[in-house]
């Protein structure tokens, strides 16, 4: 059978189990999965599908149909389905659009939170990546008494460089979170930008210098109220809320206010108002929100020590597959500008780890079984990299006992996190990326490795352990019914006689 022959009848195989051809709303692939969205995922055959010939696993996630078909394969089979159903003009970001109007407006609003953060990204990684650069040249002990940059005084200037291009974007955090949430919310991201400029204006005062009793800011009175010059340096909340206004107010203003002079008023009356709501009421609400979300979580790891790590590492997890992990991102921007460290991100990083040493035990127990080694192995790939979507779904959560082996060695594993005193720089990236971002402090490097070796051994251990005790159950209950059935017959046969 020619490959093309081949990929058409997977086609075929996979219309006829999701409802047929009426049921699809939008078809696109990424570089492991065919991704479907449906207008009625209850049409799903999901044990059908997983049988098809090539398919290595299936899941749900973000109202996307996903199914696993691996590198390259994928975008033979996605070449031959989509003109199969007449949709191969659609790009991935059609389809995450598509699957995101599915969504309740809980939903769509953590998808919303969760683009801000995805958008800059790459600013953040950069820094983070230069700053864990520049803790390698400068830690000593890691490679000697004396740290690089000490036993080769040359890369002193280097090093120094930098320093100055990682605290940088760090420093105009703000700014960046406003740009990317005025345009995630329908808004100018040019006038997001300028609100960005008012919130770290160098007329202000210092927050962190006010914060510490350093510097007292000027008040001046607007309208009747007083307000207080003080910057807002490290208001990540406080830049996402004014994303949203300054998007709304610019909306509104296009709307109401007449082509003619549209062009000088609009923009106008959204820097102005914004800029005034962001002194009077975002800032004020923002700045308690900021607060209390960082001391809350300062304050679980203070009280709940070890029980409050091994706990947030157990249950991560289960937060993913709820959705709510994409709160994280506005989470560890706020703790790194207040604390200067993030303890989410390793934490987060061993709750993947672990999964992808579940999907290593279920393969240890499952090795004669191809189909099992074809799904396995790419998908303890990618937990490698910090994606955990095809362990979860394509393996540990469907067969469940591995999910929860899984989130028993995360759990221990965040013990060691505490006892470590392990943290990053950054957030975004776990795995082996997320090494680069490794707080250097307290032997960070090593401990990385340490904490990730104990998750991914943890989630083998466990999952073969009670893997084995299923199949000794189970063959104790066959062996139960196979010895009441042979009791029955020897009744049976002494009443006969």
């Amino acid at each position: 059978m020619k490959k093309e022959e081949q990929y058409l009848n997977i086609s075929e195989e996979i219309i006829k189990n999701i409802g047929g051809e009426e049921n699809i709303q939008g078809v696109a692939h990424c570089a492991t999965r065919l991704r479907i969205v449906l207008k009625n995922n209850d049409q799903v055959d999901i044990e059908a599908i997983d049988n098809i010939d090539l398919v290595k696993g299936i899941f749900v996630a973000g109202d996307q149909l996903q199914i696993i078909f691996g590198s390259g394969l994928v975008n033979d089979i996605y070449e031959v389905f989509s003109k199969r159903t007449k949709m191969e003009n659609m790009s991935l970001s059609d389809v995450k659009e598509k699957s995101s109007k599915k969504q309740n407006p809980f939903q769509q609003a953590l998808k919303s939170l969760s683009d801000v953060f995805i958008d800059i990204m790459p600013a953040i990684l950069a820094a983070a990546l230069l700053m864990g650069l520049s803790g390698l040249l400068g830690q000593q002990g890691l490679f000697g008494e004396q740290s690089i940059v000490e036993m080769y005084p040359g890369l002193a200037g280097i090093n120094r460089f930098i320093g100055i291009v990682s605290s940088s974007v760090f420093g105009m955090l703000p700014l960046i979170v406003v740009y990317s949430s005025t345009k995630r919310y329908g808004g100018r991201p040019i006038l997001g930008l300028v609100i960005g400029s008012v919130m770290l204006n160098n007329n202000l005062a210092d927050a962190y210098a006010v914060a510490q009793g350093a510097v007292s800011p000027d008040v001046i009175n607007v309208f009747g109220l007083n307000i207080g010059l003080i910057g807002f340096q490290g208001g990540i909340i406080i830049a996402l809320m004014m994303g949203y206004v300054v998007a709304k107010l610019d909306n509104y203003f296009e709307r109401k206010i007449h082509n003619s002079i549209k062009l000088l008023v609009s923009p106008m009356l959204t820097v102005f108002i914004a800029s005034f709501l962001l002194f009077t009421v975002v800032g004020p609400v923002g700045r308690i929100l900021a607060d209390g979300i960082t001391s809350g979580l300062l304050w679980a790891t203070l009280n709940l020590g070890i029980f409050g790590f091994m706990l947030f590492a157990g249950v991560q997890q289960i937060i993913v597959i709820t959705g709510l992990h994409h709160l994280f991102g506005a989470i560890e921007s706020q703790l790194i500008v207040d604390t200067g460290t993030n303890f989410i991100n390793p934490l987060a990083s061993v709750a993947v780890a672990s999964q992808g040493g579940a999907v290593l035990g279920y393969l240890l127990l499952n090795w004669k079984n191809e189909k099992v080694r074809e799904l396995t192995i790419p998908a303890f790939i990618s937990t490698l990299f910090g994606i955990s979507e095809p362990a979860i779904f394509g393996v540990t959560l469907r067969n469940k006992y591995p999910f929860v082996a899984g989130c028993i060695a995360s759990a221990i594993a965040g013990g060691y996190i505490y006892i470590s005193e392990l943290t990053s720089l950054a957030y975004g990236t776990t795995g082996i990326p997320g090494f680069a971002i490794a707080s250097s402090e307290n032997n960070g490097y090593l401990n990385y490795l340490i904490v990730h070796l104990i998750a991914i051994s943890g989630g083998i251990i466990l999952t073969v352990l009670y893997g084995k005790l299923i199949s000794r159950e189970s063959f104790s209950a066959k062996e139960s019914n196979f010895s009441k059935a042979t009791n029955k017959v020897r009744a049976k046969k002494l009443k006969t006689e």
